[in-house]
């Protein structure tokens, strides 16, 4: 199926970079690997080397590369799967977070480790989405 019947609500209200490095990077997937979840998957891990998740919606990173741990493992080990950062960009520096977070409304983030910030984040993330598809 054509990625654009099956874009994500979030790549919707994103740039239309966004849209096209996800649908580019999903219908070859649909071609090497058939319909369904490792073809999203591998549509995401592209979109995430050069997007990060802000609220609802995706917009571009300041540089380009892995956003996570998950994200930077190849081959094997990568298919096995593991716990992503959901589009937050963890391997950006802490004031990157810190400003994503403030933009989000996390309250608390100026006492908020790195880490934390990245939780917090996912978070406010999902809130945001929920609330948009409502």
């Amino acid at each position: 199926m054509p990625a654009r019947e099956e874009m994500p609500s979030t790549l919707q209200r994103s740039p239309k970079k966004a849209q096209e490095t996800w649908g580019k990077t999903h219908d070859s997937a649909v071609e090497e690997y058939g319909e369904g979840e490792r073809a999203h998957r591998t549509a995401f891990a592209s979109l995430k080397h050069s997007f990060e998740k802000v609220g609802d919606h995706w917009e571009p990173k300041d540089r380009k590369g892995p956003s996570d741990q998950q994200a930077a493992k190849s081959g094997a080990s990568a298919r096995r799967g593991g716990k992503t950062a959901e589009g937050v960009d963890a391997n950006a520096s802490k004031r990157h977070l810190y400003d994503v977070a403030k933009r989000l409304g996390v309250t608390g983030r100026s006492r908020m480790s790195k880490g934390e910030l990245v939780e917090a984040i996912k978070k406010a993330n999902a809130r945001e989405t929920r609330r948009s598809r409502s």
